[in-house]
């Protein structure tokens, strides 16, 4: 038991902070930075949603967004929101799961096979959650270097070059964390499942012989022929 409840923490611990890079990752506006600090005044990043310019000498910051999701954008754009976002979403429907099966809430207090498989579909919901989350960050962050290295590579230089920034690290490390958190919660908690199932049936067979045995040796005790007498005495009494 105190290894199961060692495991539900850790992952919940996990959980928690992986949903909150993964949000924080998609909301803010470093996935990309320039990379030429030295010959710039100003810090300009860029997001999925909008792109700030932060002056080196005062901090004072300026965001434009970009143009509605209706508009058109960028095949990377796209789809990184929408893998990131669906990646949010997963992750927060996971943690949820997740604390629901925590022995330490009141949550189902007599059902503790219930409770077992709320965690195994919460790990298996982070799993699913580190997926897109890791394809989205992983791939913009790709296709950022990949476009700097052609620039460079064919001495291309048009004033400002990017590389990739800390909200795009964030996203590969909530997503990295699903995934930690999403096997300790499916590997460890099925051998605790298998565990538990075992006792419980156990318990059930034991319950059950000792019941049956009561009955025989109550209907031993009790001769036939004063069963039906029995019976009308409690009967008359009663009334």
């Amino acid at each position: 038991a105190g290894m199961r409840f060692f495991l539900q923490y850790v992952g919940c611990f996990f959980a928690f902070f992986s949903t909150g890079f993964l949000i924080v990752s998609t909301w803010t506006d470093c996935w990309m930075v320039n990379a030429d600090d030295s010959l710039e005044v100003s810090t300009k990043c860029r997001g999925l949603w909008w792109e700030c310019v932060t002056n080196v000498f005062d901090g004072i910051q300026t965001c434009d967004e970009y143009d509605s999701i209706f508009a058109e954008h960028p095949v990377k754009l796209v789809l990184t929101r929408a893998m990131m976002i669906t990646a949010d979403i997963l992750a927060g429907f996971g943690f949820l799961f997740l604390v629901l099966g925590l022995d330490c809430v009141k949550f189902l207090p007599d059902e503790p096979l219930i409770k077992l498989r709320i965690c195994l579909v919460s790990g298996v919901t982070l799993l699913i959650a580190g997926l897109p989350g890791i394809t989205g960050s992983v791939w913009y962050a790709v296709d950022v270097y990949v476009e700097r290295s052609s620039l460079v590579f064919h001495n291309v230089f048009l004033g400002i070059q990017y590389k990739f920034g800390w909200s795009c690290w964030l996203g590969m490390a909530g997503s990295l964390g699903c995934f930690l958190s999403g096997a300790l919660l499916t590997c460890c908690m099925y051998l605790f499942r298998e565990t538990s199932s075992g006792r419980l049936h156990s318990a059930y067979s034991l319950r059950k012989g000792y019941s049956s045995a009561g009955t025989i040796v109550t209907n031993v005790h009790l001769p036939p022929s004063q069963t039906a007498t029995a019976k009308m005495y409690a009967v008359d009494t009663r009334v």
